[in-house]
């Protein structure tokens, strides 16, 4: 294209380069410089280049005096900075020492930071109280949550103040039965009796406080366990939920575990492990498991089994469902016994597996949706991206064997591990790019194990899944984890096989980005992202979806 005579005289040359003003920030200086050409262009005003960036700093440095007079950034409506007193911040700084057994958790749907993190809280403070002095139990006459941030904002939609119940009259997740917590639904003002020391007193959905979304907590997730006395606080405890069903509380101390075999903190480093000792991903994996947990590798073998047939039951049972209506105001009708039925008459194969993966993921998903046990991987908003693919490989003309799925859940753990360590699961921190991203990584990485691909080709697809979900924002309408969230799982799951297949059939070597360089990506777009877009409903699709 080449400029007219007209546009010659509205744009002379510059003799030299734009250059940028002291004290004014770049982006503004050149959105305003371009503005005002544009205008020019459209008014056949003439601007010298020196005018015209005399006049786009001027506008940028008013723009940013009005920011700066509003108080910056503060008036974003959520904080989503992390104490740097949490483990989850400190542990970031050496080797990878989570296990199976924290990171695949089996638990009720729909939130593994909602529900499951509470639920694990507030048993945990339950315990703690059993073990007060009697004396001080004596006292008591009651038990208080509050919730703050994330957990407030959007709580109602995730069952946040069901689960929570549940932990303080004596439930666990892995082992609550979800019709439980349905009836907390259908009988809100329902009590539950709990007994402490000699006193036994009634607890109700009442005594779970949706405190303030907005403040200074030391996570997004931040929630207060209390032993009341009337109004006198006889025992308080802080708690954090960190994602993916981890929690914290203020004081935390890790428990002890051993040394990794091969230590790593990046992919890199698991590569060289891998690639120097002719091993797999998932023999590092296996070897590292063993010597931090302390376990033998047929009890690893055993816990996989375990996690991989709980996947299996959750797509089985989510496809059991036809056409019901999910919980909640959206009134969203159950799809994946449809979508599944009529993918089945596909007449092309390559349709029908992808309209079949998708339906495995919704049915996953509309398990999470109805508050029903699902298991994190890597959380409960993202738990029907891995069971599509674990269902797909297992449950069709390719039944791969057992042996060969634990592989590729323990390539799967291994990029989650490295996401967990460097960036962030939890949405509330991260956007949904840290749920059904890091979710889409782990079943890529699983899929290439399975198909006994090298380290290069397994870290080539997770990049790939990882890498296109960048950005991606997370805005529940109405806070429940249905819309955009279901069918985000089985976009998770068909981009998690792309990218396995992209990476398989590429020349390995030429893949331009690496794992580490993504999950830094992914950690510092997290912080970049504006708190509206972090699990707080108040943006995006929950902003504009209009519920009639």
């Amino acid at each position: 294209m080449t400029r007219s005579s007209k546009d010659d005289e509205l744009f002379p040359e510059s003799p030299e380069p734009i250059t940028l003003p002291s004290g004014i920030d770049r982006r503004a200086f050149l959105i305003r410089h371009a503005a005002i050409g544009a205008a020019a262009v459209m008014t056949g005003t003439t601007w010298a280049p020196e005018a015209r960036a005399q006049q786009a700093a001027t506008e940028a440095a008013a723009q940013q005096a009005k920011k700066e007079a509003a108080g910056g950034d503060a008036g974003l409506k959520m904080s989503s900075a992390l104490s740097p007193d949490l483990d989850v911040v400190k542990s970031s700084k050496g080797p990878v020492m989570t296990v199976a057994d924290e990171f695949y958790k089996v638990g009720p749907g729909p939130s593994s930071s909602h529900t499951i993190g509470p639920m694990r809280i507030t048993y945990d403070f339950y315990q703690r109280c059993t073990k007060l002095p009697s004396d001080q139990l004596a006292q008591a006459s009651g038990l208080k949550v509050h919730l703050f941030g994330s957990l407030s904002a959007t709580g109602k939609g995730h069952g946040t103040e069901r689960a929570a119940l549940a932990g303080l009259v004596g439930k666990e997740p892995a082992t609550v039965d979800p019709r439980f917590l349905d009836e907390m639904i259908a009988k809100p003002d329902q009590t539950y009796p709990v007994k402490l020391g000699s006193k036994t007193f009634n607890l109700s959905l009442a005594d779970i406080v949706y405190d303030a979304p907005k403040g200074d907590f030391p996570h997004p997730n931040t929630m207060t366990a209390r032993l009341m006395a009337g109004d006198k606080v006889l025992y308080e405890q802080e708690y954090y939920s960190v994602g993916g069903g981890f929690i914290e509380w203020k004081g935390y101390e890790p428990p002890k575990k051993g040394q990794p075999k091969y230590p790593y903190a990046t992919m890199k480093e698991l590569r060289q492990h891998a690639e120097a000792n002719n091993l797999s991903v998932a023999d590092v994996m296996m070897a590292n498991e063993i010597a931090v947990s302390g376990k033998s590798e047929e009890e690893i073998n055993a816990f996989l089994d375990k996690i991989a047939n709980a996947m299996i039951a959750t797509v089985k049972t989510g496809l059991s469902y036809k056409d019901d209506v999910l919980p909640g105001p959206i009134k969203l009708h159950s799809k994946a016994a449809t979508v599944h039925e009529r993918a089945m008459d596909d007449t092309y194969m390559s349709d029908r597996a992808i309209g079949l993966v998708s339906a495995f993921a919704l049915a996953a998903s509309e398990e999470n949706a109805r508050g029903h046990l699902v298991i994190t991987a890597p959380t409960g908003g993202s738990a029907g991206v891995m069971p599509a693919v674990v269902y797909a490989l297992t449950q069709s003309d390719r039944a791969v064997p057992m042996d060969k799925i634990r592989e590729g859940l323990l390539a799967g753990l291994a990029i989650g591990y490295l996401c967990k360590h460097n960036a962030t699961l939890a949405a509330a921190e991260g956007g949904c790019q840290a749920e059904i991203g890091v979710a889409s990584a782990m079943a890529a990485a699983l899929i290439t194990q399975v198909l006994n691909q090298p380290p290069q080709v397994i870290e080539n697809a997770a990049e790939s899944a990882l890498e296109h979900h960048l950005g991606m924002t997370c805005d529940p309408v109405a806070g429940y984890v249905q819309v955009p969230c279901i069918e985000r799982c089985a976009f998770g799951a068909v981009k998690a096989w792309t990218a396995a297949m992209i990476a398989t059939n590429e020349i390995a070597s030429r893949h331009r980005v690496d794992l580490d360089t993504t999950i830094k990506t992914l950690s510092d777009t997290a912080k970049d992202m504006n708190p509206k877009y972090k699990e707080t409903s108040e943006a995006g699709l929950a902003q504009n979806l209009v519920l009639c």
